[in-house]
């Protein structure tokens, strides 16, 4: 177990000034091309693809009736031994697919019991919990997601301030020189990792803050630090061990990767990371000539794959879907070549790959490992139908 603005109210929209990608990525020409900022006027939108817009309509469907009539607590909660995480994602992706279930008496539910979990410091998370800043991260898209007639806005400003105060920085004692500095755990105290630095830059961002935050270039540093790429803000002796671009899991407390160590000692790369931090880059204003984005774009190039999570294989599956799916989004890439030059319209390959996936019920489960809650099939669901989301 270990998304854009929507809400009204003063804060802004994802990207204050967003970044026009490119909608075909080689490898011959990624060197010599840089990002392009859009001009401050309104840019018209795309035409929607209609025909894949009734198919993701019609895979959605099915997944969100799974989890209203069999996912779905008495207390209104999803998993709710998970805190407020999994509700939080499932409302999250029924909300991006139907904005209008906001008058849902199940939706209605969900948020009570999200509402039920914020707390004093401005967290929204279980009581007890080790997952502060990840249940706190994932109930920020939640809100935003229902945050009609400014309902969330105080709730929304307090967890701000919370998910701030637990990046590792010299509230810690730490200087920029440390491998921490910057990242974000689990919760407080806690060892700090890219997925949970990816989910804290995400939700500030969502809430508002911009790219030149100090805070997000505080992150961008820890984030630097768990690519592999020798020269370019990862200052760790694992830095030149691997060099292929890709990011590993922290480089905090020595470092590690879920996808194991190197015989010479490195920190392997694997996919789902690497799109967590391709991600956050762009999030903190990296463009396309930046050394440390074209290195992650040739890993993903050289690593593409919906079959597994490259280097994890079956592992985290979903997260990885997700993840893929917002990066690649969140970047505006509609086609990417391959390291064979084989181009991918990725949205398309993946939502064929979820219809595919997906079980008679209209939920979809990691069937083949069951490693971080991925035999749960609300949360596998709201990853899946968050894909979707970001597949439009």
């Amino acid at each position: 177990m270990c998304q854009s603005c929507s809400h009204s109210g003063s804060r802004g929209n994802l990207f204050t000034r967003p970044i026009l990608w490119l909608s075909l990525v080689t490898a011959a020409t990624l060197a010599s091309l840089a990002m392009e900022t859009r001009a401050d006027e309104a840019q018209p939108p795309a035409p929607p693809n209609a025909a894949r817009e009734a198919r993701i309509r019609d895979i959605a469907e099915r997944g969100i009736d799974y989890l209203k009539s069999q996912g779905q607590a008495a207390n209104g909660a999803f998993s709710p031994e998970s805190g407020a995480a999994v509700t939080s994602l499932c409302v999250s992706a029924i909300l991006r697919h139907r904005p209008e279930a906001i008058n849902d008496p199940a939706i209605k539910q969900a948020l009570a019991f999200i509402e039920s979990n914020i707390r004093g410091d401005g967290g929204i998370y279980a009581e007890g919990s080790l997952y502060k800043n990840y249940e706190t991260c994932v109930a920020v898209d939640a809100l935003i997601q229902a945050n009609q007639n400014q309902t969330y806005d105080s709730a929304l400003e307090r967890a701000r301030l919370f998910i701030r105060g637990l990046q590792w920085d010299e509230s810690e004692g730490l200087t920029s020189k440390d491998a921490a500095y910057g990242g974000a755990g689990y919760g407080t105290h806690q060892r700090p990792d890219l997925s949970n630095t990816s989910f804290m830059v995400e939700a500030l961002r969502q809430l508002g803050d911009r790219a030149d935050d100090e805070a997000i270039q505080k992150a961008l540093m820890f984030i630097s630090r768990t690519q592999n790429l020798a020269g370019h803000g990862n200052d760790t002796e694992h830095a030149a061990k691997v060099g292929d671009g890709g990011f590993y899991y922290t480089p905090a407390a020595g470092g590690s990767s879920q996808a194991g160590p190197t015989a010479e000692g490195g920190l392997r790369s694997y996919a789902s990371m690497t799109y967590a931090g391709f991600k956050s880059m762009i999030f903190a204003g990296l463009t396309a000539d930046d050394p440390r984005v074209a290195a992650a774009l040739d890993f993903i190039r050289k690593n593409y794959s919906l079959e597994t999570n490259p280097g994890m294989g079956d592992a985290g599956l979903y997260y990885y879907y997700h993840t893929f799916a917002k990066a690649l989004d969140a970047a505006e890439i509609d086609i990417l070549d391959d390291a064979e030059g084989k181009p991918h319209v990725w949205r398309d390959e993946l939502i064929d790959t979820l219809a595919a996936q997906q079980l008679p019920d209209g939920s979809w489960v990691n069937k083949k490992n069951e490693r971080w809650m991925e035999g749960n099939r609300n949360l596998v669901t709201a990853y899946a139908l968050l894909a979707l989301a970001h597949s439009r």
